[in-house]
């Protein structure tokens, strides 16, 4: 394998856990006067729209949302359900238990770490709580870039906050919004993780023709960049895991 310089990661379902929307995104609903059928809808078919960040801020996208699904909250309502998909996204998924070994092994090891995500305004603002946040160099999100994977404004942006040649970087994803094959031909080497828990992980454009290297294990990713010391914690997986957040 080439000596990288840097290991890039997806953030959901790949330092997270498998993400489905939880019971919590009932009461965003029902603070929105709207069914919950009809706000999963709309929810779904305008994710990368929502994730672009073109729409505004949060408050601005969710009214936005309202208007697709045929509702008229008043600016209380809307206020308080911002709230709570916020709290939603968040308690949707957790890191996984590995997360936080992994991104220090790789520190240890003298790489730089980052994270290149599709997602909405919900987590740039609470993955700087999360435990692996001082674990990133780069965080790049779509809300804020302006695009949304596979485009390579994303990986590139990533590449230049590091100081780094795309090809000096691996990309390590689950596959979703075809961002593997995004990395790629952005000049990256790209892996997946196909993990077990990913059979029930919500997805969006899932990047179903790519053949290339797959990782069964988040640590997995240690193999792949050489075989330095030992790294002091890397062995025990079970430290670290914490509350993440949401895909939509």
């Amino acid at each position: 394998m080439p000596d990288y310089q840097a290991v890039l990661f997806d953030f959901f379902g790949t330092l997270t856990r498998s993400v489905q929307r939880g019971a919590a995104h009932l009461g965003t609903a029902e603070l929105l006067g709207c069914p919950t059928e009809t706000l999963t809808e709309v929810l779904n078919r305008t994710y990368y729209e929502r994730a672009s960040g073109l729409l505004g801020n949060a408050e601005a996208t969710l009214r936005w949302v309202c208007a697709q699904a045929g509702v008229h909250p008043s600016d209380r309502a809307l206020r308080a359900a911002v709230a709570s998909r916020h709290r939603a996204i968040r308690a949707d998924t957790r890191l996984r238990a590995d997360a936080v070994p992994v991104l220090a092994a790789l520190r240890q090891r003298g790489l730089r770490t980052g994270v290149v995500s599709d997602c909405t305004h919900e987590l740039p603002a609470f993955l700087p709580q999360l435990a692996i946040a001082p674990l990133l160099d780069v965080r790049v999100f779509s809300v804020q870039v302006g695009r949304c994977k596979p485009d390579a404004a994303l990986y590139l942006t990533a590449c230049r906050r590091l100081g780094l040649a795309p090809d000096e970087c691996l990309y390590v994803g689950d596959g979703g919004s075809q961002e593997l094959t995004g990395a790629e031909r952005a000049g990256m080497t790209a892996v997946r993780l196909a993990a077990p828990d990913l059979a029930e992980h919500m997805v969006f454009n899932a990047d179903r023709e790519w053949r290339g290297r797959t990782l069964g294990a988040l640590r997995e990713v240690l193999d792949l960049v050489g075989t330095a010391a030992e790294t002091a914690g890397v062995g025990t997986f079970g430290v670290g895991s914490g509350v993440g957040g949401p895909a939509a």
